[in-house]
């Protein structure tokens, strides 16, 4: 329970203190409070939103899992549906989340918004929410890494008569107005809304970026069974010859749809969709792309190409008895790449900005940022003690982020949370050392 004092903050109010308090209740933030649970820790979690609210409504309506069900692995409850090998869709995703919540019943307070995060004198965390201010001595950020939509400033110069919309904002073909889309950015979302619209029978227009590409399926296995049984999902950010540079490559675009398939922007363009390089500038009605669209396809095939190449290595090192399979083969090339276009003239009344999402922690008020705005941290443990945070990609390992190895980390910090409960403040770098890296 927490121990209710008449402490006041900065602006006097009433504060409740509580030994840990989670921002965010999420994925991240449901299986940290599990596993504080397990350990006796008592904690309290602040979800702005309802309970699984970002899959609700910042989801299209055929949007579903890229990952097979069988990665859904949280703390305590791993998926124990009918099609371990099938692909949630956004329903039955809200659906596991509160099943999740409903199981082990976590102290969570939704529809509270954490505006401030900061240190009082005493070193303790001043928590300012909806509900006034709170004290904690420990504070676990689980807000994600993905935020505020990125939009270039050049979208303020498309003419007014053409709508505008975020990929968290579509839902579905149907409520698209009349005439041609163009959808911005080839990473998963980019491309699925892309493929969703299509389907739809809606004449598409598609900025292809730098987003890779996999393989759905590749010698009898989904690509992410191989990637598993060879334990690259349990491959830690130092080992990965990218290092911390990975966290910010573009996911592979792929798509759970129809059983799970292939996207491939090739065989679009034989149906009818238009592919353009990146959009490097807007003037009125004038769209300019860069002259990249062939490397940047290219590049995507050879990304899924080298996966598949990985793959055989494993196969034939372990000695596994699979069929081979017919490599991948371009169906359609660039003959030409169009540099300009007219967007009224091409007949494009939507344009739908998918080019990713940036952090926002302008809120918190403690120094653990590094010269880019990015937290400072080892497995989610700041340099400021008693400040930590999970469900970053890549925190850890390239599941950090998802239901597939967000499990991991939390039970690291709840670990170290319990370590270091009880005793004086200890130097991060400590207690990294005596709690196994590996674990």
């Amino acid at each position: 329970m927490s121990t209710n004092q008449q402490n006041g903050s900065e602006e006097g109010q009433v504060v409740d203190h509580y030994p840990v308090i989670i921002i965010g209740g999420g994925q991240a933030g449901l299986s940290l409070s599990h596993c504080l649970k397990e350990r006796g820790i008592d904690h309290l979690i602040f979800e702005k939103e309802r309970l699984g609210e970002s899959w609700r409504s910042k989801r299209w309506d055929s949007f579903c899992l890229v990952t097979p069900n069988w990665q859904c692995q949280l703390p305590g409850f791993p998926y124990a549906g009918n099609d371990p090998n099938g692909f949630m869709k956004k329903d039955e995703i809200v659906a596991y989340i509160e099943a999740y919540a409903q199981s082990f019943q976590p102290p969570l307070r939704e529809g509270v918004h954490v505006s401030r995060l900061a240190q009082n004198e005493a070193g303790r965390f001043v928590v300012s929410t909806s509900l006034g201010d709170y004290l904690a001595d420990q504070v676990v950020v689980a807000t994600g890494g993905y935020q505020v939509p990125s939009v270039p400033r050049m979208a303020e110069r498309l003419p007014v008569t053409v709508n505008q919309m975020l990929s968290s904002d579509y839902k579905n073909p149907e409520l698209i107005g009349p005439g041609e889309v163009l959808v911005v950015g080839s990473g998963q979302s980019g491309c699925q809304i892309a493929d969703d619209l299509h389907l739809a029978g809606r004449r598409v227009h598609l900025c292809v970026g730098g987003a890779p590409r996999t393989a759905r399926r590749y010698r009898g296995k989904d690509v992410v069974a191989w990637l598993h049984e060879m334990g690259y999902y349990d491959k830690p950010i130092h080992e990965h010859p990218l290092k911390e540079r990975v966290r910010a490559k573009a996911n592979h675009y792929v798509t759970g749809r129809d059983g799970g398939r292939d996207i491939d922007l090739r065989k679009l363009a034989t149906e009818g969709m238009k592919l353009y390089g990146r959009l490097k500038d807007i003037n009125g009605t004038l769209l300019k792309f860069a002259d990249d669209l062939k490397q940047n396809l290219d590049q995507a095939d050879a990304v899924a190409e080298s996966i598949k190449n990985t793959i055989d290595k494993f196969i034939e090192s372990a000695g596994i008895t699979v069929s081979t399979e017919e490599r991948y083969r371009p169906v359609w090339e660039p003959s030409t790449q169009v540099l300009e276009l007219d967007c009224l003239a091409a007949g494009i009344q939507t344009v739908i900005w998918s080019i990713g999402y940036r952090t926002d922690y302008s809120w918190i008020e403690v120094p653990i940022f590094d010269g880019k705005g990015y937290p400072s941290h080892q497995r989610g443990v700041t340099t400021v003690p008693g400040l930590y945070f999970l469900g970053l990609p890549w925190q850890y390992t390239w599941g950090s982020g998802r239901f597939s190895g967000v499990a991991r980390d939390a039970t690291f910090l709840a670990d170290y949370m319990e370590a270091r409960r009880g005793t004086p403040p200890p130097e991060p770098a400590r207690v990294l050392n005596e709690l196994a890296l590996g674990s």
